[in-house]
């Protein structure tokens, strides 16, 4: 083996030996202008004939792959017929490193490795690359633990430049799929490698051992043993995700390499919640009772009934795991659903559900108090509350999950916490020095996201108002947020032109690059999955959440488009902009449904009522305008506003509607405030 530290390739200083493999030595490198670190991989071989130009054909196309969790390559090149390619430097060193051979990893771990992985093998199935090498030395850690794939393409490169001994084929073929064994590698194959990799970190053990030739029997013939043998807790939702996965024939796996990635994820879930006492994913801790002075509570006032929930209706042949159903005292909080069982799990026969005792009407109207009852026996457009808290114009509200608070942001820089009913204050976040131009709150309450144009997002508390997260990378100025229905990601959108979805847990980014101007509105499909953007480039894109896939682009607008929203149901989206006019198109395959014409001027914001029937839109014309979603047939146009209406939000109950706005364009601003009125 030839040491070529102390030299030069191309442009980078070799220091030391980072590692060694079967066909490459990796070097730390120093650029001897700028002195950044990276790391240089040095082929084991020295290229002649087509082997030359075959190795820049492959280092090209590696070389053009752009994702957050694979390696980015900078450069490569052939220093005296020896290859090299230069690399981003991961300075925390690999998975194999974090967890050598026959240690166990916790299941949330392994949830998260294999979603960041997941994504990144997606986007280059994507792009018609298969990685061929997977395991667990070719996972680096970046400088904030992010998983970072590396060796994309690499065993091509190797197979067409240099010879490989049997010692070299060992040490993949641990994770090889039967397929790939027989010279016949797919993206299904790279699912197994990475299969192979979750079944060791789960048990510590791999499914297979042995020589070159046991192995490559056992992966074509021999069924993996049960995992539960080796893991006696493993919940069986779990096993079965693994075992699908470990498949012999490719068809019998997962769709794609995400979809494993989802259904390890939802079985994950299952076992969090049927587990006593709870493992792997910790379910949220119980809602505490609003207090919006922040006062402690006595233990008789944080015992006092709170209003149940209604849970989310299961979708379309999901089948739910049998539930113990008691009567709780009225001081215990409501019990959570078991999430729905995937498909792909077989579930015992249940027994018929209990009947769910109604709420009347009477007490519903009790628990209101005389506000509710007040508000109740109004029609459409009956003024609620009128809040004046802001000193200028309100770019952003969002209501609260419980339907009763109102976050609302503006031009004076702060977002401001007001009840829905009375329209007092009950906090005020100073965190920005920039307009707030978009407010988005966590689905379980606990949180609000707040973006704006100081190039920030900011995740605090809406009941102390003290900071919690703040997004860790560079921003332009930002547009708009929205938090995914799971409550674990945030969608950012800026005028760098991009779509920014942030792990507020892990800090791990996905970016969205397909929009050529600003990105002002953004929204999640109610699974959570996709995420459609409205652009200053006059589309809406939907596109993959994890991996960044386009999915669709809708180019229905004329002009910018400001707003976009998803229907509750997953059918439709709705989008309006500079052209007037509010078009609602199939969110599936992009064919237009309706387009709206009601407005006379820009269309600033839409929002769907929670039963996917009306949507309701504001306008610079200084009106809202509820109307069919289907028909355009208009149901009320609120003339509350005598400025600019910016923003316009539906509460979860769908019996309010919360607008805002104010003039823009000239001081003092006109008509600040944000007003609640009747959506019924």
């Amino acid at each position: 083996m030839s040491n070529y530290i102390g030299q030069q390739f191309g442009s980078y200083h070799l220091i030391r030996i980072l590692g060694q493999g079967g066909f490459s030595d990796v070097y730390l490198g120093e650029h001897i202008y700028l002195k950044t670190q990276t790391a240089v991989k040095v082929l084991q071989t020295r290229l002649v004939g087509s082997s030359h130009d075959d190795f820049l054909k492959e280092a090209l196309t590696i070389a053009r792959l752009e994702h957050p969790h694979i390696v980015r390559v900078l450069d490569f090149g052939v220093q005296d017929t020896v290859p090299f390619l230069v690399m981003y430097y991961a300075p925390n060193g690999t998975l194999r490193q974090r967890y050598p051979i026959g240690s166990v990893v916790q299941l949330p771990a392994v949830v998260s490795y294999l979603r960041q992985i997941a994504s990144a093998l997606q986007y280059a199935h994507n792009e018609k690359i298969i990685h061929r090498d997977i395991k667990p030395e070719n996972m680096l850690l970046g400088r904030n633990d992010e998983v970072l794939l590396s060796d994309f393409g690499i065993a091509i490169i190797a197979q067409s430049t240099l010879q490989q001994d049997a010692q070299g084929v060992v040490g993949t073929v641990a994770y090889m799929a039967p397929e790939q064994i027989q010279g016949r590698p797919r993206p299904a194959s790279d699912q197994y490698s990475l299969a192979v990799i979750v079944y060791e970190w789960l048990s510590g053990f791999r499914p297979f051992r042995g020589g070159f030739t046991e192995l490559c029997a056992q992966h074509m013939f021999a069924p993996p043993p049960p995992l539960h043998e080796k893991l006696p807790g493993i919940h069986p939702a779990v096993e079965q995700v693994v075992q699908k996965a470990l498949s012999k024939e490719a068809q019998q796996r997962f769709a794609s390499i995400v979809a494993f990635a989802d259904a390890l994820e939802e079985a994950a879930r299952l076992a969090s919640y049927h587990a006593s006492p709870p493992v792997g994913i910790q379910p949220p801790p119980p809602l505490q009772p609003y207090n919006p002075a922040g006062l402690a509570l006595s233990p008789s006032s944080s015992s006092s009934p709170r209003e149940a929930l209604t849970p989310p209706s299961p979708q379309p042949n999901a089948r739910l795991l049998p539930t113990m159903v008691s009567t709780p005292p009225s001081s215990s909080p409501p019990m959570t659903p078991p999430p729905a069982v995937p498909e792909y799990i077989s579930t015992p026969s249940q027994p018929p559900a209990p009947t769910k005792r109604r709420v009347s009407r009477r007490i519903v109207l009790v628990g209101l108090g005389i506000a509710g009852l007040a508000a109740a026996a109004g029609n459409i457009g009956k003024l609620v509350s009128t809040y004046s808290g802001h000193s200028n114009w309100i770019a952003a509200i969002a209501w609260s999950p419980d339907n009763k608070l109102i976050a609302s942001g503006s031009n004076d820089n702060t977002v401001q916490v007001s009840n829905a009913i009375n329209g007092t204050q009950t906090q005020t976040y100073r965190g920005h020095t920039g307009v707030v131009l978009g407010v988005s709150w966590s689905p379980g309450g606990k949180s609000i996201a707040s973006g704006s144009s100081d190039r920030s997002v900011q995740v605090w508390d809406p009941i102390s108002g003290q900071p919690l997260h703040r997004y860790p990378a560079v921003l332009a100025e930002v547009s708009s947020v929205a938090w995914s229905p799971d409550g674990m990601r945030i969608a950012i959108g800026g005028n760098d032109k991009l779509v920014h979805v942030w792990n507020v847990t892990t800090n791990i980014i996905v970016t969205y690059r397909g929009h050529s101007n600003t990105v002002l509105g953004v929204t999640w499909s109610p699974d959570g999955k996709l995420i459609a953007s409205a652009s200053e480039d006059t589309t809406v894109q939907v596109w993959n959440a994890t991996t960044g896939s386009k999915v669709l682009i809708y180019p229905g607008h004329t002009k910018k488009v400001h707003s976009v929203a998803w229907s509750r149901d997953g059918k439709y989206i709705a989008s309006g902009g500079d052209d007037a006019k509010v078009q609602v198109w199939n969110a599936t395959n992009g064919n237009t449904v309706f387009t709206y014409p009601g407005h006379t001027q820009l269309v600033w914001a839409v929002a769907w009522s929670p039963d996917s029937k009306r949507i309701a839109s504001a306008s610079q014309d200084r009106t809202v305008q509820v109307w069919d979603a289907l028909t355009g047939r208009n149901s009320y146009t609120y003339h509350g506003h005598h400025d600019f209406v910016h923003t316009v939000s539906w509460s979860l109950d769908q019996q309010y509607i919360a607008s805002g706005g104010g003039d823009y364009t000239k001081a003092p601003w006109g008509d600040t405030t944000v007003q609640v009125w009747r959506a019924f």
